[in-house]
């Protein structure tokens, strides 16, 4: 048996792995909104630091529209905070008909613990077979909209 221990502060690379699909070539994207400082680009594309923030408090929404179907298999979310507490929820959602109709593949809620817990990774493996369109909706703070949305990293294969 061979062991690695894995770097807990090291973030996933998306170029490291061949078959992370190139978003920037195969997909446009639709966003609620966003911060200037903080693009969707920054949370789709390989090597960005800052990861995307929406421009406002309340429910976000992220949609990929491919351009042509695409064959889906895995999904990887990313979400940082290490400043406030709070539970969050997201749903995703993909859509075989350019997002006329949407199908939920997982909704989840997650507490967030500046003395604890500051990071969510969900690694969702699906077989989405003619995927056009994938949405993820993101109420950041439950019950309270102190904060805005963010997403450190998605990925797509």
């Amino acid at each position: 048996m061979r062991k690695r221990l894995l770097d807990p502060t090291q973030k996933h690379a998306a170029s490291d792995d061949p078959n992370w699909l190139n978003l920037d070539n195969l997909a446009d994207v639709e966003v609620t909104s966003e911060d200037p400082a903080h693009p969707i680009e920054a949370a789709l594309l390989p090597n960005q630091a800052s990861g995307w923030r929406a421009g406002g408090r309340g429910e976000q929404a992220i949609r990929l529209f491919f351009r042509s179907p695409q064959r889906v298999r895995r999904i990887r979310l990313n979400f940082v905070e290490a400043e406030t507490e709070r539970t969050q929820e997201y749903v995703l959602r993909w859509s075989h008909d350019g997002g006329k109709t949407f199908h939920d593949i997982v909704r989840q809620q997650w507490n967030f613990s500046p003395q604890g817990s500051t990071s969510e990774t969900e690694d969702h493996h699906v077989d989405l077979p003619h995927a056009t369109a994938l949405e993820l909706r993101i109420i950041p703070d439950i019950g309270r909209n102190r904060v805005p949305a963010s997403l450190d990293q998605m990925q797509v294969a």
